[in-house]
Protein backbone atom coordinates (compact mmCIF):
# COMPACT_ATOMS: atom_id res chain seq x y z
CA UNK A 1 0.00 0.00 0.00
CA UNK A 2 1.62 3.43 -0.79
CA UNK A 3 1.07 6.60 1.04
CA UNK A 4 0.10 10.31 -0.04
CA UNK A 5 2.90 12.58 -0.42
CA UNK A 6 3.63 14.13 2.67
CA UNK A 7 2.80 17.69 1.44
CA UNK A 8 -0.73 16.58 1.06
CA UNK A 9 -0.79 17.45 5.17
CA UNK A 10 1.19 20.73 4.47
CA UNK A 11 -1.56 21.32 1.41
CA UNK A 12 -4.66 20.17 3.57
CA UNK A 13 -3.01 22.88 6.52
CA UNK A 14 -3.19 25.26 3.88
CA UNK A 15 -6.86 25.02 2.62
CA UNK A 16 -7.88 25.07 6.94
CA UNK A 17 -5.68 28.70 6.89
CA UNK A 18 -8.03 29.81 4.08
CA UNK A 19 -11.30 28.40 5.86
CA UNK A 20 -10.24 30.07 8.49
CA UNK A 21 -9.86 33.87 7.03
CA UNK A 22 -13.77 33.29 5.95
CA UNK A 23 -14.74 32.46 9.01
CA UNK A 24 -12.83 34.88 10.60
CA UNK A 25 -14.45 37.71 7.95
CA UNK A 26 -18.01 35.76 9.26
CA UNK A 27 -17.29 36.55 12.90
CA UNK A 28 -16.29 40.34 12.26
CA UNK A 29 -19.46 40.71 10.68
CA UNK A 30 -21.54 39.33 13.14
CA UNK A 31 -19.76 41.45 15.53
CA UNK A 32 -20.81 44.32 13.50
CA UNK A 33 -23.87 43.83 13.00
CA UNK A 34 -24.35 42.95 16.79
CA UNK A 35 -23.14 46.26 18.01
CA UNK A 36 -24.85 47.82 14.68
CA UNK A 37 -28.58 46.27 15.06
CA UNK A 38 -28.50 45.57 18.55
CA UNK A 39 -28.51 42.03 18.14
CA UNK A 40 -27.51 39.45 21.41
CA UNK A 41 -23.61 39.37 21.75
CA UNK A 42 -24.13 35.56 22.34
CA UNK A 43 -24.63 34.99 18.84
CA UNK A 44 -21.38 36.75 17.55
CA UNK A 45 -19.50 34.99 20.36
CA UNK A 46 -21.19 31.51 19.91
CA UNK A 47 -20.45 31.82 16.04
CA UNK A 48 -16.43 32.59 16.98
CA UNK A 49 -16.28 29.96 19.47
CA UNK A 50 -17.64 27.64 16.63
CA UNK A 51 -14.97 29.01 14.24
CA UNK A 52 -12.34 28.76 17.24
CA UNK A 53 -13.16 24.96 17.05
CA UNK A 54 -13.24 24.45 13.61
CA UNK A 55 -10.51 25.75 12.58
CA UNK A 56 -8.15 24.52 15.52
CA UNK A 57 -9.52 21.04 13.90
CA UNK A 58 -8.68 22.38 10.07
CA UNK A 59 -5.08 23.65 10.53
CA UNK A 60 -3.65 21.83 13.01
CA UNK A 61 -5.34 18.09 13.83
CA UNK A 62 -6.76 17.18 10.48
CA UNK A 63 -3.78 17.46 8.08
CA UNK A 64 -1.42 15.49 9.84
CA UNK A 65 -4.54 12.68 10.77
CA UNK A 66 -5.59 12.40 7.51
CA UNK A 67 -1.92 11.97 5.85
CA UNK A 68 -1.97 9.30 8.32
CA UNK A 69 -4.92 7.22 7.66
CA UNK A 70 -4.53 7.06 3.85
CA UNK A 71 -3.39 4.07 1.69
CA UNK A 72 -4.01 2.92 -1.68
CA UNK A 73 -2.78 -0.01 -4.16
CA UNK A 74 -3.55 -0.18 -7.92
CA UNK A 75 -3.19 -3.33 -9.71
CA UNK A 76 -4.41 -4.64 -12.93
CA UNK A 77 -7.12 -5.88 -11.46
CA UNK A 78 -8.41 -3.62 -8.85
CA UNK A 79 -7.96 -0.22 -6.97
CA UNK A 80 -7.71 -0.68 -3.26
CA UNK A 81 -8.46 2.42 -1.00
CA UNK A 82 -8.01 2.54 2.46
CA UNK A 83 -8.66 5.82 4.64
CA UNK A 84 -10.96 7.31 7.47
CA UNK A 85 -10.30 8.79 10.99
CA UNK A 86 -12.75 7.49 13.19
CA UNK A 87 -14.89 5.21 10.69
CA UNK A 88 -12.56 3.12 8.88
CA UNK A 89 -13.43 2.93 4.84
CA UNK A 90 -11.72 -0.01 2.97
CA UNK A 91 -12.85 0.72 -0.74
CA UNK A 92 -12.18 -2.23 -3.67
CA UNK A 93 -12.86 -1.10 -6.93
CA UNK A 94 -12.32 -3.56 -9.94
CA UNK A 95 -11.02 -2.13 -12.82
CA UNK A 96 -13.56 -3.47 -14.99
CA UNK A 97 -16.24 -0.90 -13.24
CA UNK A 98 -14.57 2.56 -14.12
CA UNK A 99 -15.94 3.91 -16.50
CA UNK A 100 -13.99 7.34 -16.09
CA UNK A 101 -10.93 8.94 -14.81
CA UNK A 102 -8.96 12.06 -14.50
CA UNK A 103 -6.97 14.21 -12.09
CA UNK A 104 -7.53 17.65 -11.02
CA UNK A 105 -5.87 20.58 -9.42
CA UNK A 106 -6.90 23.23 -7.38
CA UNK A 107 -4.53 26.15 -6.49
CA UNK A 108 -3.26 25.27 -3.39
CA UNK A 109 -2.44 21.77 -4.72
CA UNK A 110 -0.59 23.47 -7.79
CA UNK A 111 1.47 25.34 -5.17
CA UNK A 112 2.52 22.29 -3.57
CA UNK A 113 2.94 20.41 -6.68
CA UNK A 114 -0.11 17.92 -5.92
CA UNK A 115 -3.12 16.43 -8.16
CA UNK A 116 -5.88 14.39 -7.27
CA UNK A 117 -6.89 11.04 -9.09
CA UNK A 118 -10.64 10.90 -9.69
CA UNK A 119 -12.38 7.42 -10.92
CA UNK A 120 -15.97 7.13 -11.34
CA UNK A 121 -18.17 3.98 -11.90
CA UNK A 122 -22.04 3.39 -12.29
CA UNK A 123 -22.16 3.34 -8.20
CA UNK A 124 -20.05 6.64 -7.51
CA UNK A 125 -16.98 8.23 -7.69
CA UNK A 126 -13.59 7.78 -5.75
CA UNK A 127 -10.19 9.57 -5.45
CA UNK A 128 -6.82 9.64 -4.69
CA UNK A 129 -5.85 12.82 -2.80
CA UNK A 130 -2.22 14.64 -2.86
CA UNK A 131 -0.07 12.56 -4.63
CA UNK A 132 2.50 14.02 -6.91
CA UNK A 133 1.94 15.73 -10.24
CA UNK A 134 3.80 13.27 -12.01
CA UNK A 135 2.29 10.07 -9.69
CA UNK A 136 -1.15 11.82 -10.63
CA UNK A 137 -0.17 11.84 -14.29
CA UNK A 138 0.94 8.03 -14.26
CA UNK A 139 -2.08 6.62 -11.72
CA UNK A 140 -4.22 8.43 -14.41
CA UNK A 141 -2.82 6.78 -17.52
CA UNK A 142 -2.73 3.32 -16.07
CA UNK A 143 -6.06 3.28 -14.61
CA UNK A 144 -6.87 4.79 -18.05
CA UNK A 145 -5.52 1.59 -19.72
CA UNK A 146 -5.99 -1.34 -17.02
CA UNK A 147 -9.96 -0.07 -16.99
CA UNK A 148 -10.30 0.21 -21.46
CA UNK A 149 -11.06 3.24 -20.83
CA UNK A 150 -10.90 6.92 -23.04
CA UNK A 151 -7.77 8.88 -21.13
CA UNK A 152 -9.70 12.25 -20.05
CA UNK A 153 -7.14 13.89 -19.65
CA UNK A 154 -5.44 13.74 -23.34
Amino acid sequence: MKRLDPRSAQARRAEGWVGFAVMLAIVIGLFWATGRFGWPTWIAFAAASLAASFSVWDVLLAPGATYRSWRYAISEKDIELHHGLWARYRTLVPMSRIQHVHSRQGPIQKRYGLATVTFSTAAGSHQIPGVTEEEAERIRKQIAEWAGVADADA
